[in-house]
């Protein structure tokens, strides 16, 4: 096989032949050249990273033909000039925030990457993003009705089971577990602990929110403590602005931020500054509920108050009425009856001399009836006395015979005459008599009645009719 051959005798047309690093350093001096005065640069802050004091993060632009990246480095003593900048403004450096910044590019020759060296920050376009993206957010759930979800309902008066969305162990955590404890009412806190800033706290907070819109609960509380106002991005985003507009338990936010309002706080049922705040707003509505029922029930012990004194004056008054009314019913019935009494001894007198001739006249008819009644009783009993005469005698003869007949019979019935003629009565210790085989027991002890004396004896044994033998 024949070895290629090159032609070694090359045209570099007089250009010369740099080294890595040489190139590196023209480029550099060429850059320094055209941006000598810098350039502006937007984009997205993405995969943000401190080393030694040093940031160094990319900024990203998702453009129409595709999306773009340059690394930043913000060295230490340049974030330190920018520090005040950042904090008039409220700002915080952090991943999905959007920014313009300055710098100068610059080619790093051990690793040949192109990099921007940052040296200023525009806090006005920061913001103006910011506010732009939270316009649209609020437009979308103005269109769909979540907006004002969270206004149309109500705040428990007595609020006493209360969720927590913040970080437990936190301070804010603390304020508001402190300040419920120490009102001396009931409250029952259920805490969802999760993250308030940083990658994925957006999607922890609208879990904790679901999560605890599913208890028994009477307000979500969702708190975090102050920072800077890039912080609020949790806050401002989609997620949690839907879990919260759409929780169907009223939802309280203390956000910590004294100026600054977020979207989580615009469809809240209510939005308060701080944690804290939170926590005195629910100790004052328990507060001002027991002062209520203690002032209706002063009230309620008032009103009865002056309806039983009223009540007594009233009873006063019937009962001063009803006397008087009874004195003067008394006087008239008192002077009635001495009219009565006037008219009475004459009444009496008349009253008496008309009975007094009623029993004459009765005395003199009675004396009359009585002296025909008594003529006409001695006519009978003369009549009665002379039949009685006449029947005596036979009456007499048919009495003794009945007579004779009874006293036959009561001698033939007489026991003595029995035990005459060999009969004898058998008695048992309780003195019944003893007329059957069958009332007996061996054992039992017995008197015997005969004619001229008694026998008492002990059963050792009976013998029925049927020839059963009984014996001990």
């Amino acid at each position: 096989m024949s070895q290629p051959s090159f032609d070694l005798d090359l045209d570099d047309g007089g250009l010369p032949t740099l080294t890595v690093r040489e190139l590196a350093e023209a480029i550099n001096g060429a850059l320094r050249r055209t941006f000598f005065e810098g350039v502006w640069v937007r984009g997205e802050i993405q995969g943000l990273s401190e080393r030694n004091g040093h940031l160094y993060f990319s900024l990203a632009d998702d453009g129409e033909e595709g999306k773009a990246t340059i690394a930043v480095s913000l060295f230490a003593n340049v974030r330190f000039k920018l520090r005040p900048l950042l904090q008039r403004h409220r700002l915080r450096l952090a991943d999905g925030l959007k920014v313009r910044i300055h710098g100068y590019p610059d080619l790093f020759a051990p690793t040949g990457r192109l990099s921007l060296k940052m040296s200023g920050i525009d806090p006005r376009y920061t913001l103006g993003e910011l506010a732009l993206q939270r316009d649209e957010l609020v437009r979308r759930l103005v269109a769909e009705g979540l907006y004002d979800a969270q206004s149309r309902r109500s705040l428990a008066a007595v609020p006493l089971r209360v969720g927590l969305v913040t970080s437990v162990g936190s301070a804010a955590w603390h304020d508001v577990t402190e300040e419920l404890a120490g009102s001396g009412f009931g409250f029952q806190v259920s805490a969802c602990d999760t993250r308030v800033q940083g990658e994925w706290a957006a999607e922890m907070v609208a879990a904790a929110v679901r999560t605890l819109g599913r208890g028994p609960l009477d307000v979500v509380l969702v708190v975090r403590g102050g920072g800077a106002r890039a912080d609020l991005a949790t806050f401002d985003s989609e997620v949690v602005a839907r879990a919260i507009a759409s929780c169907p338990v009223p939802v309280v936010t203390g956000l910590g931020h004294e100026v600054d309002r977020s979207v989580a706080d615009e469809v809240a049922c209510l939005a308060l500054k701080t944690p804290t705040a939170c926590a005195a707003e629910l100790v004052d509505r328990v507060r001002r509920f027991r002062q209520g029922v203690e002032g209706t029930w002063e009230a309620i012990e008032a009103v009865a108050a002056d309806r039983l004194t009223g009540a007594e004056r009233a009873l006063g008054a019937t009962a001063r009425q009803a006397a008087r009314q009874t004195r003067g019913s008394l006087a008239v019935a008192s002077a009635r009856l001495a009219g009565h009494a006037e008219r009475l001894p004459g009444q009496g007198r008349r009253t008496l001399e008309r009975a007094t001739t009623t029993v004459a006249g009765a005395a003199v008819r009675t004396g009359r009836l009585a002296t025909r009644q008594a003529e006409a009783g001695a006519t009978q009993l003369a009549a009665a006395s002379t039949r009685l005469r006449r029947r005596s005698p036979t009456l007499g003869r048919a009495e003794a015979r009945t007579l004779d007949e009874l006293e036959a019979r009561v001698r033939a019935l007489d026991p003595a005459r029995a035990l005459a003629r060999g009969w004898s009565i058998t008695h048992a210790v309780d003195g019944r008599v003893v007329r059957s085989a069958r009332d007996l027991a061996p054992g039992d002890r017995l008197t015997t009645t005969l004619v001229d004396g008694q026998v008492h004896s002990r059963v050792e044994g009976t013998v029925e009719e049927s020839g059963a033998v009984s014996a001990p």
